[in-house]
């Protein structure tokens, strides 16, 4: 080389030797050649150190793990360099396991939402051993991607990691540090109720059952893999029940959530830098919470045996109690018959009084029937009685005390109300003709409202009617009309009820497959499972309404058949006195009652926001019917058809399930709702002033100016029917009251809202039915006060439990939960379970009130009484 070319060559080596090296990133060696560094490490000792792409730490722990003894070990991390885009990787090797993760560990939320946690802590699942002592070893591995990053490790061991029965232990976790904890069954316990609390509500939790399997799902984006879970806020509750677990042991998790909207509380907002992505995950800092849990025992079979027993002896006393005032009333009459034979045997009674008294009058009561019915023979050895040669002419009616009445105040006729029951006694009705042909009649010749016409034309003349001016249609044409009412709910009962049944029962088949708890708002704290149910408790306190109604339909049977005997021997009473007698509209209230308890059982099986309306659709249709039978009381041919009924509270039921789907919070609903409720109100109260007497056309508004101009500034008139304008001012008052509720308040629960609305109304119709009764001279006996006085006790008591609120499908299931109480009695039954006890002995006693409440009337002639 030559001389310039060796100084060309020396220049550039000075020059390359003084220019700085590239820089250059650390590549990762292949396996045999990375740095891997071990070292024996020893519990309760932090250790901190580095790691990077070249390096591989690795930390040996052993411990002695003893069969019929478990110790929970726990390993706590946290990363201290600020790498979140190379994470550091840890690994923890152990016999039958492998537990990964990495730091920051980033969960992931509502809309993606990422959250990162830089302090991490897993507790290790045990592996089960045979022997006595056994020294088992496990690795924790430590690597990463990144440059040099520091972090610290400790691994503890868990104090309190089996969980001991009826103990407390408390405890903390995070998102990032979950807890979880053992339990074993002893020998004596079948089945457990794991319960957890906490003072604070947020952040909120998930608490999870699993069976004893490596690896735990205790994360907030797998805990819901396995097992059953709830979310919690401040309370939950789970039953487990020994046969769930071939170990006879299960693992009690508990997991913070990353966000708070699953059980009821706000989705925050994280305001993000100018600079920042999107993407970039969240640090939620210390989000922790402090919990306790405990472990008791749940009841036993016994207890089930004793509950049940308990359900069944309740109601079927009444069985008992019906049977005795039938025997007691059987006894009483057949005394009473033999008093009267005494008497006009008697030589001292004047035979020409004697011959006055019809056979029938002393050789049966009024056709049989008082009380609660018979439940013993009700024909009688006799069966002579008023034969029927009877008319056709015409009879025309008369009030007793009328034409005095009108002398007194010729210009304004007053209703005479005061007159005693004595003037309204019996007359010698043998020889009046009767009121009710029993001729063959076409069914389809008479219409409920239409063919009466002709005969309120006739009778409108009358300013006060009497129940004989309404009675008029034959028997059996009016006993067909009202055994549709009957049939029709059957029928709705057979169709609505079958999906019902089939929908609870996906329900709850679902429940139990995936385990998820929030799908069903029970009150977890006395929720009582038995098969594939899960709140057992609930379904059998529904037992009573089915048992009752059954009641129901027995008296109504036995009641009927008296009847119909007193008929065949033209008993006077059955013909010609008291209320007409029709058991249709009774069947229907029984059977309703019946399904009242099959629907609510459903609704028990899983209660929910979508299936609420299956527990009340049937107390409208009981609501409905009741208003019904104390309008057919004083109008029997003028009631409204089965057809037109059903449909009105099929239209209730539309509203119904429109109001729990879109009402919630919905203003242009709850607008529409108030306008068509105060509509219905003023429509139904001009029917029932009017008794139908008016039409709804094009006309009707000159009709109301020309009454309004006549009754207001023509002439200061007071309204035709004082009583029935007291009681429908009253009735527009209360509705428009409840449509301005519901329009101001908006409540979430619109279905037990519209509920309200109908027994408001039921409420107010029978009380202005009992004063009216009083006030037209006619009285309560005794079966049917103590009736009333008793019903409205137990009401009292039955409205003070439902309140009581132990969950409510208004709320998300955690918040729901915090309403959970434990059972009061006999371990076994709730607030809700009593309520289903007394609503059902309440609706009982109220049909009862409806059926003999015009017992005082049954030797009452017809046409003395009134129609109000």
């Amino acid at each position: 080389m030559s001389g310039a070319g060796a100084a060309v060559l020396a220049w550039a080596l000075l020059a390359g030797a003084l220019l700085p090296p590239p820089p250059v990133r650390p590549q990762p060696l292949p396996h045999g050649d990375r740095e891997v560094h071990e070292k024996e490490a020893q519990f309760n000792t932090t250790y901190i150190d580095w790691v990077h792409a070249n390096l591989l730490n690795i930390y040996a722990f052993n411990h002695s793990v003893r069969r019929n003894r478990t110790e929970g070990v726990r390993v706590s991390v946290n990363v201290l360099s600020d790498q979140k885009d190379q994470p550091v990787l840890f690994v923890v090797r152990q016999k039958e396991a492998v537990v990964s993760f990495q730091v920051p560990l980033i969960l992931r939320g509502l809309y993606q939402r990422k959250y990162a946690y830089q302090e991490v802590s897993r507790t290790l699942c045990q592996p089960q051993t045979k022997a006595e002592v056994e020294t088992q070893h496990f690795y924790v591995d430590v690597s990463t991607l990144s440059l040099n990053t520091s972090y610290q490790l400790r691994v503890t061991r868990v104090e309190n990691f089996v969980l001991r029965t009826n103990e407390r232990f408390s405890f903390n976790a995070t998102a990032a540090q979950p807890q979880y904890f053992k339990y074993e069954f002893p020998e004596e316990v079948d089945s457990v109720i794991v319960k957890v609390t906490s003072a604070m509500a947020f952040p909120c939790s998930v608490i999870s059952i699993q069976d004893i399997l490596c690896p735990v799902y205790d994360l907030d984006n797998n805990v819901a893999f396995i097992g059953m879970y709830q979310t919690m806020t401040k309370k939950a509750a789970i039953t487990v029940q020994k046969k769930d677990f071939p170990s006879h042991s299960f693992y009690v998790v508990v997991v913070v959530k990353t966000e708070d909207e699953a059980c009821g509380g706000a989705l925050p907002y994280y305001p993000l830098s100018k600079d920042a992505s999107p993407d970039e995950p969240v640090d939620q800092h210390n989000r922790q919470k402090t919990l306790e849990v405990m472990v008791s025992p749940a009841i036993t079979s016994e207890a089930y045996v004793r509950s049940v027993l308990f359900c069944l002896g309740i109601f079927l006393s009444f069985y008992i109690l019906t049977l005795l005032i039938a025997c007691w009333e059987s006894c009483r009459r057949q005394h009473k018959r033999k008093g009267l034979l005494a008497a006009m045997d008697s030589p001292s009674l004047d035979t020409g009084h004697s011959r006055s008294i019809p056979d029938s009058f002393l050789n049966h009561g009024p056709y049989d029937s008082y009380g609660y019915g018979s439940f013993g023979n009700g024909s009688s050895s006799s069966t002579e009685g008023i034969t029927d040669s009877l008319g056709s002419a015409e009879v025309s009616y008369s009030y007793v005390g009328q034409e005095q009445f009108k002398r007194r105040t010729p210009s304004a006729p007053t209703r005479p109300l005061s007159i005693p029951m004595g003037e309204r006694s019996l007359e010698n009705v043998a020889s009046r003709p009767r009121l009710d042909s029993l001729s063959s009649v076409e069914e389809d010749d008479y219409d409920t409202l239409a063919d009466i016409d002709y005969d309120k034309n006739v009778i409108r003349t009358k300013q006060y009617l009497c129940v004989a001016d309404l009675a008029r249609k034959d028997k059996r044409v009016l006993r067909k009309k009202y055994q549709i009412y009957f049939w029709n709910i059957a029928t709705i009962a057979v169709f609505y009820a079958l999906p019902v049944i089939q929908l609870v029962i996906t329900y709850q088949t679902v429940v139990n497959v995936t385990g998820n708890q929030d799908i069903c708002y029970y009150n977890f704290l006395c929720a009582h499972p038995l098969g594939n149910l899960s709140a057992f408790n609930n379904i059998l306190s529904n037992l009573g309404y089915v048992l009752l109604g059954l009641l129901f339909l027995l008296i109504i049977l036995q009641r009927e058949i008296n009847y119909n005997r007193a008929l065949l021997r033209n008993d006077a009473h059955a013909l010609e006195c008291g209320i007409p007698k029709h058991f249709g509209l009774f069947y229907a209230m029984g059977t309703a009652l019946m399904m009242e308890g099959l629907l609510s059982a459903c609704y028990h099986v899983c209660p929910n926001y979508t299936n609420f309306q299956f527990d009340t659709s049937f107390m409208y249709m009981i609501a409905g019917l009741c208003m019904l039978k104390l309008y057919q009381k004083r109008h029997p041919d003028i009631n409204a058809s089965a057809y037109s009924a059903y449909a009105c509270l099929a239209l209730v039921i539309f509203f119904s399930v429109v109001g729990v789907v879109f009402g919630k919070g919905n203003t242009a609903f709850w607008i529409v709702f108030s306008v068509i409720h105060i509509v219905a109100t003023l429509l139904l109260s001009t029917q029932l002033y009017y008794m139908g007497r008016w039409k709804l056309d094009s006309g009707i508004l000159r009709r109301i100016l020309h009454v309004l101009y006549t009754d207001c500034v023509r002439q200061c008139s007071g309204p035709m029917y004082v009583d029935r304008m007291v009681l429908l001012v009253m009735g527009n008052i209360i509705n428009w009251s409840l449509a301005a509720y519901g329009l101001i308040v908006r409540p979430n629960d619109f279905a037990s809202y519209l509920l309200a609305i109908g027994i408001c109304n039921l409420l107010l119709y029978f009380a202005f039915y009992i004063i009216m009764k009083l006030r037209s001279g006619e009285r309560i006996k005794l079966i049917p006060l103590l009736c009333i006085i008793s019903t409205s006790v137990v009401w009292g008591f039955a409205l003070f439990f439902f309140f009581q609120g132990l969950s409510t499908w208004q709320k998300t299931p955690a918040e729901s939960r915090e309403h959970n109480r434990d059972c009061i009695l006999l371990d076994f039954f709730d607030d809700h379970d009593i309520w289903h006890f007394l609503s059902s002995i309440a609706m009982f006693g109220s049909f009862l009130v409806l059926l003999t409440l015009d017992d005082d009337l049954d030797c009452v002639q017809r046409d003395k009484i009134y129609v109000f």
